[in-house]
């Protein structure tokens, strides 16, 4: 098992983890994925997620020159969703999309061991 195809699974291990998808920001395609995307393509997803931290990194309000986004939570009413930027010697940007369930997932645990698993994935530069 690649060092990527472990990260995921320890991802989907995370309580509540329904799935997960590697997005480069550069272009918007799914890199990898796993578990269930629920009614939604990877692609379509990895898509939209991006056009959201486009977004975000683009408004000034919500950030600064020496303060990097590093992850973005948006809560709804039955889950959550964690996107992760990842850094690291990769070409382009790329972040980590995580759907949880909110009956299942503890929103702090879930952003503890998903910073955990990544470290595994870029080795420490997150």
């Amino acid at each position: 098992m690649n060092s990527l195809d472990g990260c995921l699974k320890r991802i989907m291990d995370i309580p509540g983890a329904r799935s997960v998808t590697l997005v480069d920001g550069a272009s918007g395609l799914a890199v990898a994925g796993a578990g269930e995307h629920q009614g939604v393509d990877e692609h379509e997803d990895a898509a939209g997620t991006t056009d959201v931290v486009r977004a975000v990194l683009a408004c000034p309000a919500l950030g600064s020159a020496d303060d990097d986004l590093t992850e973005l939570v948006v809560c709804r009413t039955r889950g959550f969703h964690l996107l992760h930027l990842i850094a690291g010697d990769f070409d382009g940007r790329l972040f980590m999309h995580v759907v949880f369930d909110g009956d299942l997932g503890n929103l702090g645990m879930a952003r503890y061991q998903l910073r955990s698993a990544l470290e595994e994935l870029t080795g420490g530069n997150r």
